[in-house]
């Protein structure tokens, strides 16, 4: 049996992002992924879709990492600000390295993954709207996580190990 989707109607777009939001609220990725989808289809270059559908992805590394960051990587190109693309690059690589602690990866790669998320936000930071400090919450989030957890740089001795 072929299931054909059924098609968003445009004056009901609002509401469906608003739903989305509440979905990402109640730790139901899925289902906000499911509709920010719904949303693309039918207006396929909205910017609150886009980040609200990248968002969903993110909240599920935890479950496929990999094809979630690529295809939360791929959502960046979309967006149409080069602040918003600095800022949601930020944002992957840091729920990347957040999901990788949890299920205990090495802390190095951890610590390159906040890195990198620091230097999307300080990008980010240049190029924000006045009083948006968003980049630098999120820097402050990440470097908080760094000193507090005694994240390090690897050494030539911890990748050696780390390969064996």
């Amino acid at each position: 049996m072929e299931l054909k989707l059924k098609a968003l109607h445009k004056e009901a777009i609002p509401d469906a992002l608003d739903r989305a939001l509440r979905y990402r609220l109640l730790n139901e990725p899925e289902q906000a992924e499911s509709i920010c989808r719904d949303v693309l289809r039918t207006d396929p270059e909205n910017q609150s879709a886009l980040i609200a559908l990248l968002l969903a992805l993110t909240d599920q590394f935890a479950h496929g990492l990999a094809q979630r960051v690529r295809q939360a990587k791929q959502l960046i190109g979309r967006l149409q600000g080069e602040y918003e693309r600095a800022y949601y690059s930020g944002v992957i690589c840091e729920r990347r390295a957040r999901s990788q602690l949890k299920q205990g990866v090495p802390e190095f790669v951890v610590f390159e993954w906040l890195q990198e998320a620091m230097e999307c936000y300080e990008n980010a930071e240049k190029l924000r709207p006045h009083g948006d400090d968003n980049a630098l919450l999120r820097w402050n989030s990440c470097a908080r996580t760094i000193r507090d957890l005694g994240l390090e740089p690897c050494g030539e001795e911890a990748v050696y190990h780390f390969l064996e």
